[in-house]
């Protein structure tokens, strides 16, 4: 017989569900050169709540606008750097969080991955 705390943490457990931008977000960044670098990234949107993901597709261009706007600003270093790679993935859950705040008057994302990661 399952206890009633057992009961509860699966009503409180969410069900993540991912949304992936489409077309992958193609950018440049700032490099130390004549050359321009750019980046090519695949971005997956995690959701603690399934019904979210209309929402969040629906904002699929500001949340594209928001990252590559992060993306532009940032030094080679950085985009090549591991510790600056995740600092930059964190910028932009903060700031496509924030966003979505505004618009939603709620947090929908729980974690914004970068599933592929190609620089030039």
């Amino acid at each position: 017989m399952p206890s009633a705390f057992a009961e509860e943490a699966a009503e409180i457990t969410p069900q993540y569900s991912y949304y992936t931008l489409e077309p992958d977000i193609t950018t440049n960044y700032v490099t130390q050169g004549k050359k321009i670098g750019y980046l090519r990234l695949q971005v997956d949107l995690m959701v603690a709540d399934p019904a979210n993901i209309k929402e969040v597709e629906h904002h699929a261009p500001l949340i594209r606008d928001a990252i590559i706007s992060i993306i532009g600003q940032q030094p080679e270093a950085k985009i090549k750097s591991l510790a600056g790679r995740e600092a930059i993935r964190q910028a932009c859950l903060n700031r496509v969080n924030e966003l979505l705040i505004m618009e939603t008057n709620k947090k929908l994302l729980t974690e914004l991955l970068f599933t592929k990661y190609l620089y030039q």
